[in-house]
């Protein structure tokens, strides 16, 4: 049975208000199901700026005053709670320092993790709420014995249940995705928002990282980390360039690396894996970065922990591709192995999510990749190398 507001009885739900049109639908759809419905606008920011740069970020002062507009013409009660602290302790700091020790981390799985199913779940149930509504496109599933499931959206295409993979079972069984289980597309919900009459029907999305609303993620690092020059070396340890902080790179980049001598067969390179104990970046051929095993730390669960090896789908970026994978948990750890043609650019830091069909099983942190090929990076075969020590 699925879990969408009109199958479930009167909740009192609280619903997070980006000032983006998909929250405000959510909101919308959530209280036309008959619940009773709250607003609340997150100020994750300490200082907002008044307005957005382009179409980025989602945590300025308009898109305040987008939400609490959105949350008058729907006909609900409005907040906006200052999470700003817990957010850069939690997203921001942690942001920072994976980078700072050469991983590559997504702030948007810590903030569902830390902030939206977290902070503001316990302090809506604190106050009395039943359910958070988030304008994620996923689906929470009700078993016949009461245990829910997280699976895809309907629609693939816009399917966010990645980011959402965090969520443990105790999370679910508070968390509500109105727009999960209908297949709309962008501009049939940007419609339905127009028929509202909300304002926000128009509105561009937002993109890359909230908080770096230039979307300068290189120059938001070296303000908070400094510059601090390094070689760029081949494969075996030639010095090809400097560069100026190797959090300034990510396994698997191409461009921005700035090399002035040429590959001897004249193709690009790769970043292939970055040391931030010696804070050098070593680069190479685009075949070097085929991955066939990691292992990954710190799993959570969308239910009940799975047992033994079994095989499953993978994805391993936001808008990525399902590959096939035999998965086993290991004193603690994920291991996992690629059961097609090995993949590329996994960098350590980013989150494995596993499927089983569209049913989210749960996801965890890369540690260590294990390379195809002998000599590729600094870690290739074992796995192991100064980029993936957690």
């Amino acid at each position: 049975m699925t879990d969408s507001p009109r199958d479930a009885r009167r909740l009192r739900v609280l619903a997070a208000m980006s000032g983006g049109v998909d929250s405000a639908v959510a909101a919308a759809r959530a209280a036309e199901a008959g619940h009773d419905v709250t607003g609340v606008h997150l100020a994750l920011s300490a200082n907002p700026k008044s307005f957005r740069t382009g179409a980025r970020g989602c945590c300025t002062v308009e898109d305040s005053r987008d939400a609490r507009r959105a949350a008058d013409v729907i006909g609900i009660p409005f907040y906006v709670w200052d999470l700003a602290d817990r957010f850069r302790e939690d997203v921001v700091d942690d942001f920072v320092a994976e980078y700072a020790a050469g991983r590559t981390p997504n702030p948007c799985l810590r903030c569902n993790e830390k902030i939206k199913f977290a902070a503001l779940l316990d302090k809506a149930i604190a106050l009395g709420f039943d359910a958070v509504c988030t304008g994620h496109y996923a689906t929470v599933v009700i078993n016949d014995d009461g245990t829910r499931e997280l699976h895809r959206a309907s629609d693939a295409a816009k399917d966010q249940s990645y980011v959402l993979g965090v969520l443990d079972e105790r999370q679910l069984a508070h968390a509500m995705f109105p727009l999960g289980d209908t297949l709309t597309t962008k501009d049939e919900i940007r419609a339905e928002a127009e028929r509202r009459d909300l304002a926000v029907a128009k509105k561009p999305d937002s993109h890359d990282i909230c908080f770096i609303a230039d979307g300068d993620t290189q120059g938001f690092l070296a303000k908070h980390l400094g510059s601090a020059e390094g070689e760029i070396l081949d494969e075996d340890g030639t010095s090809l360039g400097t560069h100026s902080g190797a959090f300034g790179f990510t396994i698997g980049q191409r461009k921005g690396l700035r090399i002035g001598t040429p590959a001897d067969d004249g193709k690009p390179r790769y970043v292939l894996d970055i040391s931030p104990v010696n804070n050098t970046v070593t680069v190479g051929p685009v075949e070097a970065l085929d991955v066939t095993a990691l292992t990954a730390i710190k799993p959570r669960w969308c239910g009940t922990p799975p047992t033994g090896r079994a095989t499953y789908t993978a994805q391993l970026r936001a808008h990525g591709e399902d590959v096939p994978v035999t998965a086993e948990l290991v004193d603690g750890e994920l291991l996992v192995e690629f059961d097609g043609e090995p993949v590329r650019g996994i960098a350590p830091g980013q989150a494995v999510v596993l499927y089983d069909g569209t049913r989210v099983v749960g996801s965890a942190t890369i540690a260590t990749t294990q390379r195809a090929r002998a000599g590729a990076g600094a870690g290739a075969g074992s796995g192991a190398g100064s980029h993936g020590q957690a």
